[in-house]
């Protein structure tokens, strides 16, 4: 007769319960790893869109407040001023292709694109020569990245127009 109390060992029946179980929780770690790789590069292109339109606005910024003067009749999505040396610019926001554009020149240069919405409100007033002058420009845009929305906001006072 065989001894069985002397035996060392797992038995084929133990060893497929544990190589199930280890089976599960790589599958697991596995899945928990490619989820945590999709999420990091999403917010990876969160970021850069974020910030591509953070220095859009930046340098919209810091040209609007050394602008000789920003023409006060233009549309909404549109900015258009003259520099310190003479050039016109104007930054434009095209809905149809949701990118912003800086026109100087007659050459468009693309600034930001994923933007879903962006406005331009000039504060105005009239000088004493009863010409309509703009006084600060507020600027909101919303960028857009997958199903991730932010508006992000400037505001640039014309340092030639304070009174």
């Amino acid at each position: 007769m065989l001894n069985t109390t002397n035996k060392k060992g797992f038995t084929v029946v133990e060893l497929l319960i544990a190589l199930a179980i280890s089976s599960i929780l790589l599958a697991a770690v596995a899945f928990a790893f490619q989820s945590s790789i999709m999420n990091y590069s999403e917010n990876e292109d969160i970021f850069k869109t974020i910030n591509s339109s953070r220095q859009a606005l930046c340098r919209i910024t810091s040209q609007l407040r050394t602008a000789e003067a920003v023409d006060p009749c233009t549309p909404s999505n549109q900015c258009i001023f003259l520099t310190p040396d003479g050039q016109t610019l104007t930054y434009d926001y095209r809905s149809a292709d949701n990118k912003l554009y800086l026109v100087s020149g007659g050459s468009d240069y693309l600034l930001c694109d994923n933007v879903t919405a962006m406005t331009f409100t000039n504060d105005t007033f009239i000088d004493a020569a009863s010409l309509l002058n703009v006084r600060s420009v507020q600027i909101s845009m919303t960028v857009q990245n997958g199903n991730i929305e932010n508006t992000i906001s400037a505001a640039s006072v014309i340092r030639r127009n304070l009174n």
